[in-house]
């Protein structure tokens, strides 16, 4: 009587080993085509942290046509953060050219570095039709659109908070990125401090200095939510929206003030020149490591 050994196959055996075969290979086809997990988060981070060079300006205002980057300061339980696109493996596709998919969300993310994700063009609106070059004054109509290529030049958007439409987490009013300029793109940039918001009205905007950015359709502030986290491929981010918070002087909050900053004419990273209520000096953020 034969005897079992534990060469002996047993149950599917062959199954299981054509069902491991095909495993292999769609591993080996999908590698080939880089459609792994792995290589979809290196292409999508390989274009979206890729350096961008920002404007340089030389009267220390802000122009139509300008590619700055929107930072906000951070507050007692907050970092600094910037404006970004949060594009994960799912919101973009290579075919016919790469690029990210509209509409697409956007976060505060705490990596300053000047790119594709945290760069913005500011542009003039179909009413206004500023040219490029002129200045950008308080209470002017402009939209602010990302760069071409990778980030297909899409708009920062937003509208009336609604069951349906509105922030995942505050529930708040969305901000996203969409095709097409429209007047839900429309913003405008007012003074921090209320009692000379009317004096700064019309003047021309200074550069990387503290101001708050007003959405037209909704007069609501673009802000950032320290308190509702966002974990995206780039690791644990803020949630944007368009919320003006007051406090008990109706003053605004530190998370609607932002700084819309360029580069520094030494080249050494990104001028930030705060205001007095901020009570610090000038500061130099150097990039982050792109590598991340």
């Amino acid at each position: 009587m034969a005897q079992y050994r534990t060469s002996v196959k047993i149950g599917n055996w062959n199954e299981e080993l054509r069902l491991e075969e095909d495993t292999k290979r769609e591993h080996l086809e999908k590698k080939e085509r880089g459609e792994l997990a792995a290589q979809k988060v290196d292409f999508l981070k390989q274009h979206m942290l890729s350096p961008v060079d920002l404007t340089v300006t030389t009267d220390g205002r802000l122009h139509f046509g300008d590619v700055v980057m929107l930072v906000n300061m951070g507050g007692e339980e907050r970092d600094c953060s910037a404006l970004s696109i949060n594009a994960d493996v799912n919101s973009f596709n290579k075919i016919p050219t790469p690029g990210i998919i509209s509409p697409c969300g956007v976060v505060a993310g705490r990596g300053i570095q000047a790119c594709p994700r945290t760069a913005f063009i500011i542009t003039s609106t179909s009413v206004d039709g500023s040219p490029e070059g002129s200045t950008l004054h308080f209470d002017q109509s402009f939209a602010l659109k990302t760069t071409s290529g990778f980030a297909r030049g899409l708009y920062l958007t937003s509208d009336l908070q609604s069951f349906q439409k509105c922030a995942k987490k505050s529930r708040l009013q969305e901000v996203n990125l969409e095709d097409g300029s429209s007047f839900l793109s429309w913003w405008k940039i007012v003074h921090f401090d209320p009692q000379e918001r009317l004096e700064y009205e019309g003047q021309p905007v200074p550069a990387n200095m503290s101001v708050l950015i007003i959405h037209c359709k909704t007069n609501q502030a673009l802000a950032v939510l320290g308190g509702h986290v966002i974990w995206t491929t780039y690791g644990k981010e803020c949630e944007m929206t368009a919320h003006t918070f007051l406090d008990s002087r109706k003053a605004e909050q530190d998370n609607n003030r932002w700084t819309l900053c360029n580069s520094d004419p030494a080249g050494k990273g990104l001028v930030l020149l705060t205001h007095t209520q901020l009570g610090a000096p000038n500061k130099v953020l150097t990039q982050a490591d792109p590598g991340i």
